[in-house]
């Protein structure tokens, strides 16, 4: 890979641990982190809100076929010949053999390599559950596929943190005693700052940061053509109608009110559909996509997605994609 020649140490390190460009120089610039756990929801932020469908397509091709001895010799080679110790090491020659033509049939089918967290799973497992997601439609398995890329990515950064841990000299100060002193200075940095607050931030967990987006936002992958969906008209609104909550079947439909509106970018990402306040009122929300206008020819003239943020979850964020295909679509709850 050509881009390596230019990336920094801790971009490579990175890159084995998930074999997108976008998102090694992604956790390179938000480093360094002071936890294994601050790292890990750093790249799933990354993974599931700022690579795109051609990062995805790009780390999945990263992996070596299951089954499948790699000829590499760096970093991210060995700890995928490691965690596919146990498949090998239970695997007959018949079932290497089966394995293989399941993975030939998948990537015929799908386009990339069948992805699963192979670590302690034997050959029988995984080829199980390769027929039982082969079935699935596109759209579905590109998301499991980028589900259990994250599963790797976790295992590899926890390998990353333990092998630095192991690195640090005599005298010197290891990742968990930077991660202690990091946390008092933010904690202490925050405690000097604090005026008499008002009874609904006292109860805010004191380590939840200002926000620098808005609390719910959104993106849309056209998975047909594996790209984003740029031009999508989207639309955000909120419930607040007599009743608490919407009825089933839409009678009540004059009870949502405008919140915001943005057509998404070159990399399917919408605008600011609402204002950037750290606690998003409680409610239940519907974003609006007008796919008939993206794509004349498919079968949905427009997708709507309702969803319910409750009072327990008013500092999270919401990032609740779109993935799509002319006759087929499908969403998770992002972060």
């Amino acid at each position: 890979m050509e881009a390596e020649s230019t990336m920094s140490a801790s971009e490579l390190e990175y890159l084995a641990c998930c074999g997108s460009t976008k998102f090694a120089k992604e956790m390179a610039m938000a480093s360094p982190f002071p936890s294994l756990k601050e790292a890990i929801t750093a790249a799933r932020d990354i993974w599931f809100n700022k690579v795109d469908v051609n990062g995805w397509l790009e780390a999945f091709s990263a992996h070596p076929q299951i089954g499948e001895r790699s000829r590499k010799v760096d970093t991210s080679a060995q700890w995928s010949k490691g965690e596919q110790s146990t498949a090998l090491a239970t695997a007959t020659g018949s079932g290497l053999q089966e394995l293989a033509e399941w993975n030939s049939k998948y990537r015929q089918k799908f386009g990339f390599v069948f992805l699963i967290c192979a670590s302690g799973r034997s050959s029988a497992e995984i080829l199980s559950e390769l027929k039982r997601r082969y079935p699935n439609r596109p759209i579905i398995e590109f998301e499991n596929a980028a589900q259990e890329q994250m599963k790797v990515t976790e295992l590899r950064l926890a390998k990353l943190f333990s092998t630095k841990e192991k690195a640090v000299p005599s005298g010197e100060h290891s990742a968990t005693d930077v991660a202690k002193k990091v946390e008092e200075d933010r904690v202490s940095i925050i405690g000097g700052h604090l005026t008499a607050a008002s009874e609904a931030s006292a109860g805010r967990a004191s380590q939840v940061p200002p926000r620098t987006r808005p609390p719910i936002t959104t993106h849309v992958l056209d998975v047909s053509c594996g790209s984003p969906a740029a031009g999508v008209e989207v639309l955000l609104e909120m419930w607040q109608g007599a009743q608490p909550r919407p009825l089933f079947g839409g009678a009540d439909i004059g009870g949502w009110v405008f919140l915001g509106s943005s057509s998404t970018d070159s990399d399917g990402r919408s605008g600011q559909l609402m204002s950037i306040t750290d606690a998003v009122k409680p409610g239940i929300y519907k974003i609006n996509f007008n796919t008939g206008k993206y794509c004349p020819e498919g079968f949905f003239p427009y997708v709507s997605i309702v969803f319910e943020i409750r009072e327990s979850q008013k500092w999270q964020h919401f990032h609740v994609p779109l993935l799509l295909s002319p006759f087929s679509f499908s969403t998770y709850r992002g972060s």
